[in-house]
């Protein structure tokens, strides 16, 4: 940019997120948040808000003449004891749907975990600027994906063109809820969340319900579900309930049918496709909880490990195999009188065909290499011609 050229400040304003339900005004800028305060309200659990407050699949979408943007933002970094540092989020930069550029903001808040006893320590820090320069020359779509995980607080958009809110561009809108495996965990940038890549792929646009730790029947989230405009909906239901050991089979069964009853409330012939886990072999025949091995924490090697015990099947417990027998079952049973419910069984974007290539790192999340392939496999089963969203 010029050096004589005055940057022109922007407000920063709902008008210019995609693939938030809210944004809270804060004393620095504003938070875009993944659910509405009135379902936030209905649970007190850290992990849950930590999850939907990490931006993944929101971005920035504006349109402009501009050849440079300066974005100030405050994050919230993680950090856990005995581990060395994470690797600071990354924002994506996309002009006229290509991906052409990439960016981190050093500093922010820092969240200190402590894994062997589960307690945190919230450390303030100061806002961080990333820029992009010799953007290509006149008028252009660009959108700035936000770090899938980290909490971003945006602060300030300033630019050497004026920027209006980019227009719609007719795309069908696809709500998507799913576990850390949908929110991202270990892949590499924000439009690398299979989610994400998948609605590229299938020229769809995106608002990614992924919740970390919190896909588990809950019924604020259904009615969160309910009541956003949507053109296509997917549900992946499962690891979650199984790594928390949250239900029982029986209790299990009305759960699903209860969340897929208040999502056709407001949606009584969308596309839905309920989607069961992808393959993972700790929990295939084993029950949760989940437990983490901190044994190579100091070497940066998070791993966990199965408590349960396969005996206890016989009297509820959920494994993974049961969750998809459950759910092939329940899906068959309502697609009778409900044409528009689809299944897609979790192996076939990640299954025992793929173990061996593409381990999981930590015995539970896919890596970059991983959501790629889920995310192209999802575009060709889903959106192809004959697929539940062709």
């Amino acid at each position: 940019m010029d050096p004589q050229s005055a940057w022109i400040t922007t407000p920063l304003t709902a008008g210019l997120l995609r693939g938030a339900l809210e944004v809270e005004r804060t004393e620095h800028g504003i938070l875009p948040h993944r659910l509405p305060a009135a379902a936030r309200a209905q649970c007190a659990d850290a992990q849950l808000a930590s999850a939907e407050s990490q931006p993944s699949g929101v971005r920035l979408a504006f349109r402009t003449r501009a050849t440079a943007v300066e974005l100030d933002t405050l994050p919230t970094k993680r950090q856990y004891v005995g581990a060395p540092p994470r690797p600071d989020g990354v924002y994506d930069l996309v002009v006229d749907g290509r991906l052409t550029a990439q960016a981190t903001v050093t500093g922010g808040h820092t969240l200190i975990v402590d894994l062997t006893d589960g307690t945190t320590e919230h450390r303030p820090g100061r806002p961080g600027t990333l820029r992009f320069t010799d953007l290509p020359e006149g008028a252009k779509d660009i959108e700035i994906w936000l770090p899938h995980n980290e909490t971003t607080e945006l602060v300030a958009l300033r630019t050497d063109a004026p920027v209006e809110p980019a227009p719609d561009a007719g795309r069908r809108v696809w709500l998507h809820h799913g576990s850390s495996i949908s929110h991202g965990s270990d892949a590499a940038s924000p439009t690398a969340v299979w989610p994400a890549l998948a609605a590229s792929l299938g020229g769809v646009e995106l608002i990614n319900l992924g919740l970390g730790g919190s896909a588990v029947l809950d019924p604020f989230t259904a009615r969160v579900l309910r009541d956003t405009p949507a053109d296509l909906i997917s549900v992946k239901i499962g690891i979650n309930l199984v790594n928390a050991d949250l239900m029982r089979l029986r209790a299990f069964t009305p759960a699903v049918h209860g969340f897929l009853d208040t999502i056709r409330e407001g949606h009584p012939t969308t596309p839905l496709l309920v989607v069961s886990p992808i393959l993972c072999p700790m929990h295939e025949d084993t029950p949760g909880p989940s437990a983490p091995d901190l044994g190579g924490l100091g070497g940066g090697r998070l791993r966990f490990v199965p408590m349960g015990d396969p005996a206890e099947v016989a009297g509820g417990k959920l494994t993974l195999r049961v969750i998809r027998d459950e759910l092939a079952r329940i899906v068959a049973q309502r697609a009778a009188e409900d044409p528009a419910l689809h299944y897609l069984d979790g192996r076939e974007l990640y299954g025992e065909d793929d173990v061996e290539e593409l381990p999981l790192p930590d015995q539970l999340h896919p890596d970059a290499a991983t959501h790629r392939r889920m995310g192209e496999r999802f575009a060709a089963l889903a959106f192809a011609e004959g697929g539940a969203f062709g």
